[in-house]
């Protein structure tokens, strides 16, 4: 007779592979599989960044001890810096997220966010709070506290530390703080309880290190009665790896911001510091007292004795020997009354686990990565069956859809089964793209109606398979996410995510046009096929005082993937001004079917590729700009866009590589300018510093913008000509007054007079890694400071060298050029244009 057991809904979140591609257990992972399936512990660990994560203590919980491990960062990231491409804000959020998830698959924790965006460095929990909406990222950690019930919730940062720390820091240990006792109350956001239940945590700690004390020294004197000690440097047999191997490994993933990491091995300890919840003494385990076995639900202490016994017979070399077993675990755990959380949980992983000791593949690939809504696509199904088991595939289905298909194809061992659909995807889908950036926000908060929506680490895939195994009598459903593979001649086997998206995309060339005169230019419009057969015309719109020609420009692309680029000539207004104008395509079988879609794709070889779609418009800035000099050469550091957006105002730029750096090659620059941490990611640059200050001395322009301090931190010797230090000093506060020191200095004076409004519109910050210490021949032009701090004066140093002149500025071009900020590119250019006039 065959048997049939259904999971009801839950809000579950399985760890998804590298890409969404099928995961392929070993004996050893399936081994360690059935050991966790015994262990009914929960860990969060709470944080405010991506990067924030000890690695160690997540891949401890989750691969020693087999704990639910979960890691909430309340941001994505958004804010910083990208040490290895020009993405900034939201989608270096999506890059970074993406590295989380890489993370997370390495250390075997899940991935959970809050609504609130990085918006840059904040000095102060008061601050971070009066941007973020503070009662909703308070929300989110509730809703992730009762999400994932856990038993202990450890904060990496010391909530009793007001202000001495990034806010976003503090912040995240204030906000998990308060939530340890509020996710108990059911009079606190009552409406999450439609989807979860209030939950008590029993212990929460602060991850304390030498780091918070000031010196290993100091820490070694700390009173540690209140504090639990972990040893982390425990080695895994089944993986070959201690777990510091494993957590450097996990933290490697954070390679946009520079975070590789070497693996250690050996003890090596942690320290948890009591916060709230049960007492426990040095000596004691953080779990002390808490029960994580099966005998903590009801009727589920016969359950741990059966999974005991799987373990024990378990045999690495036919581990189909353990599905009769796995089965009967399986039907035991559905007589017992759903907990809304251990129950259906746990029969996710058995489910899984029967799956993989028999061997079982299944794989849905469609023929392209994506397609638009109304759209057939080709579904290749492979499934195969490599034990000795009694396997068939029932049925499948591809959802959302009509395809549903009943097969009872027997599989036979170790036979591949290939089957073949043509799949429509239904005309009301919506375009995939990261579900957090659909719905606009505000400078600290994303905007995600959607409650169970909240918290997750991205969109759900489009498209799914959903597909019944019999295996040895039961009834098991199951669901792949449906994605696109190819082979590629270097690497192999490669997967992409498939994406529903419109049947035309329209981009800019850049996200922001600069004018700096009212002369007309021609712009560039890539208009790509998402579907074949599209045919239709592409006009601009634009506010009044923009000229914009043709107006309209006829569209023919009878293949998917065909691209056409259209010239269009703008005309700017004669004053300032800063307006967006759209491109807009319209069907020419229904001019009532428009399309205004742009697409980026992130290509990285560390992460998924990912495509994100946004209005086809493009920032348009019209400001008054006098330049002297045109030649600019530009030496690339971490990568950010000032090249690009040099050129848009008419300077000539050429990139600089080592073997450029001669003092006769450079003489032909009016400037030089080297881009943000150069010294930084470039060890070899400072072996330059002779031929860049020769070309100053010899009447030249040379501009080094911001390095960082301490780790990767650099000497002055090996870039400025007189001695400075580089700080942590930075103005976060991006409408802080900026003070001029020095009125008459050329660098003020002109080509174009700078005035305080020009330091208006700046985008999240002044600027960062200030100068705090600086030789006499350096004059200090701008003085800035955030709210009840003191000036801080190094965020424009100019002095003369030779017949030449020296900057180094801290001002975050790299943010306010591509934004479009007019004082910003006021400044620029007058530092640009230095010796190039006739300076008073």
């Amino acid at each position: 007779m065959i048997r049939t057991i259904s999971l009801l809904a839950i809000i579950y979140f399985p760890l998804l592979s590298f890409a969404q591609q099928p995961a392929k257990p070993t004996s050893a992972d399936i081994f360690d599989a059935i050991r966790k399936a015994q262990v009914l512990g929960s860990a969060l660990y709470v944080a405010a960044h991506p990067d924030d994560e000890n690695t160690r203590l997540i891949s401890f919980f989750a691969n020693h001890h087999h704990y639910h491990t979960t890691y909430l960062s309340l941001t994505r990231g958004d804010g910083g810096q990208n040490l290895i491409g020009t993405e900034i804000g939201p989608l270096l959020g999506l890059i970074r997220t993406q590295e989380l998830l890489r993370a997370r698959a390495t250390d075997g924790g899940n991935q959970l966010f809050s609504r609130a965006n990085d918006f840059g460095y904040s000095k102060h929990p008061d601050e971070t709070f009066n941007i973020w909406n503070k009662d909703e990222v308070l929300a989110d950690v509730v809703w992730a506290i009762r999400k994932t019930r856990p038993d202990v919730i450890v904060n990496r940062f010391d909530h009793r530390t007001l202000g001495t720390t990034h806010g976003h820091h503090t912040g995240s240990a204030i906000l998990s703080y308060d939530a340890f006792q509020m996710s108990a109350d059911a009079s606190v956001y009552p409406q999450q309880l439609k989807y979860v239940s209030t939950w008590q945590p029993t212990r929460q700690f602060f991850n304390t290190s030498w780091f918070f004390y000031g010196s290993p020294e100091k820490f070694e004197e700390a009173d540690k009665s209140n504090m639990s000690t972990v040893d982390v440097g425990v080695y895994y047999p089944t993986k070959g790896k201690s777990n510091n191997e494993i957590a450097a490994e996990s933290r490697s993933f954070h390679k946009s911001q520079g975070f590789g990491a070497t693996g250690s091995r050996g003890s090596e300890n942690e320290y948890l510091e009591l916060i709230q919840g049960e007492p426990i003494t040095p000596e004691d385990d953080p779990f002390k007292g808490i029960n994580t076995t099966w005998s903590r639900v009801p009727s589920g202490a016969e359950i741990g004795r059966m999974l005991a016994k799987v373990e024990h017979d378990f045999n690495l070399e036919a581990p189909g020997q353990s599905i009769p077993a796995l089965i009967e675990v399986y039907q035991a755990i559905s007589n017992i009354p759903d907990d809304g959380f251990w129950i259906p949980m746990k029969m996710q992983e058995i489910k899984q686990i029967i799956a993989s000791c028999a061997g079982v593949f299944v794989e849905a690939k469609a023929a392209d990565y994506s397609a638009s809504p109304g759209q057939q696509v080709k579904v290749d199904v492979e499934a195969i069956n490599r034990s000795k088991a009694q396997v068939k595939l029932v049925s499948l289905s591809i959802n959302p859809g009509t395809l549903n298909a009943m097969l009872d194809s027997t599989l036979l061992h170790n036979k591949a089964n290939e089957f073949e659909y043509d799949y429509t995807i239904p005309e009301t889908m919506d375009f995939s793209s990261p579900y957090w950036l659909t719905d606009g926000g505000t400078v600290g908060m994303y905007h995600v109606p959607d409650q169970k929506l909240r918290g997750l680490p991205e969109s759900k895939r489009p498209c799914t398979m959903s597909y019944t195994l019999e295996i040895e009598g039961l009834l098991l459903e199951y669901e792949t996410p449906l994605l696109y593979k190819r082979n590629d001649p270097v690497e192999g086997e490669v997967y992409r995510p498939f994406e529903v998206s419109p049947p035309v995309f329209l981009n800019f060339q850049d996200e922001t046009l600069v004018f700096g005169a009212q002369a007309p230019r021609t712009i560039n419009v890539t208009v790509k096929a998402g579907a074949s057969g599209v045919k239709g015309h592409v006009r601009l719109e634009a506010p009044e005082g923009w000229e914009t020609s043709p107006d309209l420009v006829a569209i023919s692309l009878p293949e998917k993937g065909q691209e056409q680029v259209l010239n269009f000539t703008i005309i700017p207004p004669a004053d300032p001004q800063t307006n967006p104008i759209q491109a807009i395509f319209v069907d020419a079988a229904d001019n009532t079917l428009m399309f205004s879609h742009s697409a980026t794709i992130i290509e990285y070889d560390h992460i998924p590729t990912q495509t994100v779609l946004s209005r086809a418009e493009v920032k348009a800035v019209k400001l008054d700009l006098v330049k002297a000099g045109d030649r600019i050469g530009y030496i690339m550091g971490a990568g950010d866009k000032v090249p690009e957006f040099l050129e848009q105002v008419g300077y000539e730029v050429t990139l600089l590589a080592e073997g450029d750096l001669t003092a006769s090659n450079l003489s032909v620059f009016d400037a030089i300018l080297v881009g943000i941490r150069a010294y930084n990611t470039n060890e070899r640059l400072k072996f330059y510093t002779d031929a860049l200050l020769q070309y100053v001395e010899e009447g030249g322009n040379l501009i080094v913008q911001y390095n960082t301090s301490g780790r990767r931190g650099i000497d002055s010797d090996d870039f400025s000509p007189y001695p400075l230090q580089i700080s942590r000093d930075r103005v976060t506060d991006e409408e802080a007054e900026v003070r001029i020191l020095e009125p008459d200095h050329p660098v003020i004076v002109g080509p174009n007079k700078i005035g305080k409004e020009d330091f208006d519109g700046w985008v999240q910050e002044r600027g960062l890694y200030f100068p705090d210490e600086w030789d006499d021949k350096f004059t200090a032009i701008l003085s800035c400071n955030d709210p009840g701090e003191s000036p801080k004066d190094g965020a424009l140093l100019i002095a003369p060298y030779g017949k030449g002149w020296y900057t180094y500025t801290g001002l975050s071009w790299f943010r306010e050029l591509p934004a479009g900020v007019p004082g910003a590119y006021r400044l620029l250019t007058n530092i640009i244009s230095l010796g190039k006039r006739s300076e008073p």
